[in-house]
């Protein structure tokens, strides 16, 4: 997917979910076939766009359960380093020898801003809060993260607030409470816990906002990898503590530590930039709520660990939310 993404501006609302290159001329036929699609109310689909949806979902999910495997071992700020650092050198391999120019004077405060806010700060605090909340109640709280999108987009990238983005995402959001309500044990819900979780969200939904015009200028797999060695550096000051942690840490948490740097962070963040690059913001980041579902079914998966009647009812109502989400109000 890194390679895909082509430098050059975003597509303009109207066909942000088509091909990023400029259209050409279509048969009569294929323009009916797309007129039809639009006037019956669903949205094109941008099949690179959705199996990037995809993969995010699933890697993102997953590193919910890494987390938990590791956490013993890490402490947050030497997780995220830890993390970052091997996302850099991963990605850098495929960067580097397709790196043509850097960014430039003003161009460089977007990213810096998602950088520190999200590769590092929001890592940092979401690895923090999985130390003091129970499973359930960090989903749904990071889960206020598409809501906050969907407002910022709305009102900072113009796109609106379409009646069906609304509708689905309370729908969504639905169904992540409907998880939480109905995983693990909520005795554990600290305060620091939850407002470490929302200054997570508020962090990671500040950086959508950030990170979508930066992909007018930049592909996917460069913005991600300029944002992520901007958030190793700010955790530079965990060095010590994580060659201590790796030192006393057994094989199998290390391996985990490579895991999350690999596939939840320098794959899905850049699968997650490539979507952006072609989805509004919003709607994108809907999509989200389809990660607290994907994570009971890997724990079940992976972990043994059974889901209950309502944490499935809960997947199901977040997948019809989503499914919402992708329709255009007439």
């Amino acid at each position: 997917m890194a390679t895909t993404a082509e430098s050059g501006p975003t597509p303009s609302a109207g066909s942000h979910e088509g091909s990023p290159h400029a259209p050409s001329p279509q048969p009569l036929t294929q323009r009916t076939a797309s007129a039809a699609g639009t006037s019956s109310g669903r949205t094109p689909v941008n099949k690179l766009g959705v199996a990037a949806v995809v993969i995010t979902v699933v890697l993102w999910a997953s590193a919910f359960v890494g987390i938990r495997a590791v956490g013993p071992s890490f402490s947050p700020g030497s997780l995220t380093l830890g993390r970052l650092a091997i996302a850099a050198v991963v990605l850098g391999v495929v960067v580097l020898p397709k790196l043509r120019m850097l960014p430039r004077g003003r161009e460089w405060w977007p990213i810096l801003a998602y950088g520190v806010m999200w590769f590092g700060g929001y890592n940092v605090a979401l690895n923090a809060a999985e130390h003091l909340l129970d499973a359930g109640t960090a989903a749904l709280l990071i889960n206020v993260n598409p809501i906050l999108v969907a407002v910022m987009a709305g009102v900072l990238l113009k796109e609106g607030f379409p009646r069906w983005l609304i509708i689905g995402s309370l729908i969504a959001f639905a169904g992540v409470a409907v998880i939480a309500l109905s995983s693990g044990q909520r005795s554990t819900a600290d305060v620091a816990g939850v407002l470490l979780c929302l200054l997570a969200a508020v962090l990671a939904a500040v950086s959508v906002i950030v990170q979508k015009p930066v992909l007018r200028k930049f592909p996917a797999a460069q913005a991600t990898w300029f944002g992520i060695m901007v958030g190793a550096a700010c955790c530079l000051p965990f060095s010590g503590q994580l060659v201590a942690e790796l030192q006393a840490a057994p094989l199998p948490a290390t391996l985990g530590l490579v895991y999350l740097g690999i596939f939840p962070t320098a794959i899905a963040f850049t699968t997650w930039a490539y979507a952006l690059s072609l989805i509004d913001a919003g709607k994108l980041a809907a999509t989200t709520y389809l990660v607290p579902g994907t994570t009971i079914l890997i724990s079940w998966l992976v972990l043994g660990e059974v889901p209950t009647m309502w944490g499935l009812v809960g997947g199901a109502i977040c997948l019809v939310g989503v499914g919402l989400t992708r329709r255009k109000s007439r």
